[in-house]
């Protein structure tokens, strides 16, 4: 009996539900997580989002519980997606440094080598790109057929030929302060409209 579409659809998530397990157990053996006594932060959300989101580093939320966009900053998350009428199981998100750096000499490579891997895996239709120390992270990833992502708040660029970019504010450094929580809404909101206009496809 031929396979039908959804068949094709249920195989391709469960090879990047494996993928992404792979991933999570390499993690545990990274040695700068060991050596700092903690659990590495790993990606959360659909394991085949149309929308990658990802920052630089993990809150002390983050780290205790493991999970990347967990805590305040993943309530503050889930507030703009509902606003945005954007369905969660559509969301990707991770981080640069999947463990606690505490010489904040940036992330380990094997670190930004994993972010590619979730990329690779995850195929998202869009990077929201939070902060600008994350920019500088996936502008030095050198990802295949990538365009530079430039610093422009709410625009939305080409990435690659199959996927967008959006660069927003760091959504950590605008949970305290009303300005910055504009400023980060502002750049945030164009996911929506990008998100309306995607083919049902």
């Amino acid at each position: 009996m031929p396979e039908t579409g959804n068949d094709i659809r249920e195989k391709y998530l469960e090879r990047a539900i494996r993928e992404l397990n792979t991933l999570g157990r390499d993690l545990q053996t990274c040695r700068g997580c060991a050596e700092s006594g903690v659990m590495p932060v790993l990606g959360s959300g659909h394991p085949q989002a149309d929308i990658f989101l990802v920052k630089y580093a993990p809150t002390s939320a983050e780290i205790e519980e493991g999970v990347a966009f967990y805590g305040r900053v993943g309530s503050a998350l889930s507030s703009s997606l509902d606003r945005l009428n954007i369905d969660p199981m559509v969301v990707y998100g991770t981080v640069f440094q999947k463990c606690p750096d505490p010489t904040d000499t940036g992330p380990d490579p094997d670190c930004l080598g994993r972010v590619t891997s979730e990329l690779d895996i995850v195929q998202p239709r869009i990077v929201v790109v939070m902060g600008d120390r994350a920019l500088e992270a996936v502008n030095d990833l050198d990802y295949p057929l990538s365009r530079t992502i430039e610093p422009l708040p709410g625009e939305v660029q080409a990435f690659t030929p199959a996927c967008d970019a959006l660069f927003a504010p760091d959504i950590d450094d605008s949970l305290d302060e009303e300005g910055a929580k504009r400023e980060f809404w502002r750049a945030f909101r164009p996911l929506g409209t990008w998100y309306d206009d995607l083919p049902p496809y």
